[in-house]
């Protein structure tokens, strides 16, 4: 089975990521606290070109990947659309993004306050993702 995706959704959930990030680690929010707990130096210089390109391209998979796993799990489960959405990016976060960053962050000696800020942002990132996604379902399916 190959699962139906709305890449129209996809584009506008991979924009939102960048909308989130930009917003969490603005300033005014978690940025200087993320530079501290992390370690960056702000005041480095140097062009965020790369760094944003890379995070477009990996946004994009990202809610690409939700995108069909959206649809197997509504397929397979029934139920609403944007319900799947919600519930398989929460899993998909809690089993692989956040358990991820939580094993290399111990083995890396982080702080646990940097694990929680930057767990919590991908939740975020994924539950905006996953709400755009089941609400804009591919055509046909709902």
């Amino acid at each position: 089975m190959v699962p139906e995706i709305n890449y129209w959704a996809v584009l506008l959930a991979t924009l939102s990521s960048m909308a989130v990030g930009a917003i969490w680690y603005s300033m005014k929010v978690f940025g200087k606290r993320w530079a501290k707990l992390a370690r960056v130096d702000m005041d480095r210089g140097g062009s965020a070109v790369v760094p944003i390109l890379v995070t477009l391209l990996v946004s994009f998979i990202t809610a690409w990947v939700l995108a069909g796993s959206t649809y197997l799990a509504w397929d397979f489960y029934g139920g609403g659309y944007l319900l799947a959405a919600v519930g398989t990016g929460v899993i998909l976060w809690a089993g692989f993004t956040a358990a991820r960053f939580i094993t290399h962050d111990a083995f890396e000696g982080r702080p646990s306050s940097l694990t929680v800020l930057n767990i919590a942002h991908e939740l975020v990132t994924i539950v905006i993702m996953a709400i755009i996604i089941g609400v804009w379902p591919p055509i046909g399916t709902v």
